[in-house]
């Protein structure tokens, strides 16, 4: 039952100068009710009608099934995110979580209250993520799972409303960046020997850097010239199908194969990976960032791993290569991808509607010559 009632307070006093203990007392108002669970919630007020007003909002809040406990608003941000983590589903999914929360958003908003998180936060967090220097695709990633968890905070009655509201997020431009011959081969130079030839293959097959080192000997047929790509390795090293587990066959050219060959001369594979380090473990998604990023920040250059994938993309189109043709061999789910991410690169139709033209009226430019001669 909810009720307000006046009541009397009494604590004591001590004067520390003569140790004398006076107790006072004070009339308050106690405001009370129970949730849904039995629970008794009660708080004391001065004033009357701020006990009522506070009966009055939570159970208002009661009625509409969006009570929260004022104990769970206080639960810290990263315990409740390590219970919400793991009841999540899908391999995939469950990586995004905690590559996010691990890296990103715990270590700036972990230590907080959950209901004490406000709106200014989120801003916060997307405005560190932005200083990091991470790409717009994977900011957005990151507040996926951030809005995601906080939604599911409401359901379990944690807090009351979510912090992630009108939050701004950089925008991404679909168009991709392609970097010089020249760039390439300087981040290539500034790599130790036995890692260059990462930089090759990638920019000679469009591979994802992940399809690369979930790569085997077996994978690479030296004589068809192809690569089937059917694995990959994650950021967690761990071995998986390829994305939306569509494996595909890549055709690469000799320059490729041979960079290839050497290395595995020089440097022989695994038993399962085509790239192992001086231990002979696989070369993980972790070891190879460092390595680049310590090679592009020698060179002067800011390429990741998708540049050299670009590189390719690019060398393709600018020799004919139709959409599907492109689309297939960077095995996006569909052309409209690829043309999102390449369009700019494809030769534009206003000099093929020039030609055709030219060409459809050509009889008559002959006729209008012979008629000028003739005058």
């Amino acid at each position: 039952m909810a009720s307000v009632k006046k009541t009397t307070i009494s604590w004591k006093v001590t004067d520390r100068e003569t140790g004398a203990v006076e107790v006072r007392t004070a009339e308050r108002y106690k405001a009370r009710f129970r949730d849904d669970d039995g629970k008794e919630h009660a708080k004391l007020f001065r004033l009357k009608r701020d006990a009522d007003e506070w009966l009055r909002k939570n159970t208002a809040s009661l009625v509409r099934g969006d009570f929260v406990a004022p104990a769970n608003a206080k639960t810290l941000v990263r315990e409740y995110a390590a219970d919400w983590e793991k009841v999540q589903i899908g391999e995939a999914w469950r990586r995004n979580v905690d590559n996010a929360l691990r890296l990103h958003v715990l270590p700036v908003i972990g230590s907080l209250p959950i209901g004490k998180v406000q709106r200014s936060h989120i801003a916060g967090l997307v405005k560190a993520l932005e200083e990091k220097g991470l790409a717009a695709s994977t900011i957005s990633n990151h507040y996926t799972v951030v809005r995601t968890m906080f939604d599911a905070a409401i359901e379990d009655r944690v807090i009351p409303a979510t912090p992630c509201r009108k939050i701004k997020l950089p925008r991404a431009s679909e168009e991709a960046v392609i970097p010089t011959v020249q760039e390439i081969e300087k981040v290539r130079a500034a790599l130790d020997e036995r890692w260059r030839a990462v930089v090759t293959v990638l920019a000679g097959s469009g591979l994802r850097i992940g399809e690369l080192l979930g790569l085997r000997v077996a994978d690479v047929n030296f004589l068809k010239r192809s690569i089937r790509v059917e694995r990959q390795r994650t950021q967690a090293n761990a071995i998986t199908p390829t994305k939306g587990k569509r494996s595909r066959t890549v055709q690469v050219g000799q320059v490729m194969l041979d960079a290839l060959a050497a290395h595995l001369k020089a440097y022989p594979a695994g038993e399962e990976s085509l790239f192992v380090d001086e231990l002979g473990q696989p070369l993980t998604y972790r070891r190879w960032k460092t390595l680049l990023t310590d090679a592009t920040t020698a060179a002067g250059a800011s390429l990741t791993s998708h540049s050299f994938r670009h590189y390719a993309a690019s060398a393709l189109i600018s020799h004919g290569a139709s959409v599907k043709a492109v689309q297939e061999f960077l095995g996006h789910a569909d052309a409209a991808t690829t043309l999102r991410v390449y369009a700019h690169l494809f030769p534009g139709d206003e000099e093929r509607i020039r030609t055709a033209l030219d060409e459809a009226l050509a009889p008559l430019a002959d006729s209008t010559r012979t008629a000028e001669a003739r005058g």
